[in-house]
């Protein structure tokens, strides 16, 4: 399996990188978000929801599991840490294939939960301030997703 890596320096060019992303994302995409405490993943959805147009704040949805957010697509923002039981039946498929975007931070509390077909994405600190984020696709629609978006990069 192919991976993409990239290094931001600051939260501004973590939420820029992600906006264009973003831009990039059609309905019943779904992204995993993996990462320490403070790796970045709300800062990541904030850029997220930036290309999908969303004009609300975005902050994370650790007490309430899910938040909606309304722009170009919907936007699911799922933070799954306090979901305590992998076999309980929250809905979450209901999301998977609806007509938005769905974003799931700890998702490895859901593994069996979660579609085949998706786009994991590591953040992990780095010295300085910086944050490395590993793109790794599963599936054809999500290699594509990272073949276009990154031949993008590297073109800018």
């Amino acid at each position: 399996m192919k991976t993409y890596d990239f290094i931001t320096s600051t939260s501004e060019e973590t939420i820029q990188f992600a906006e264009r992303l973003g831009r990039l994302l059609q309905p019943g995409d779904v992204l995993t978000l993996e990462g320490d405490l403070g790796a970045g993943k709300t800062t990541f959805t904030k850029g997220l929801a930036l290309g999908l147009e969303i004009k609300r704040i975005v902050n994370s949805p650790t007490f309430t599991i899910i938040k909606e957010y309304h722009g170009r697509l919907p936007l699911y923002h799922m933070d799954v840490y306090r979901v305590s039981d992998e076999g309980e039946d929250l809905g979450f498929d209901e999301y998977f294939d609806g007509e938005g975007v769905t974003v799931i931070e700890w998702a490895h509390l859901i593994g069996e939960q979660l579609p085949v077909s998706r786009l994991d994405i590591h953040l992990y600190h780095e010295p300085d301030n910086r944050r490395r984020l590993v793109f790794k696709p599963k599936g054809s629609r999500y290699e594509q997703l990272c073949e276009e978006f990154f031949h993008e990069d590297l073109s800018n």
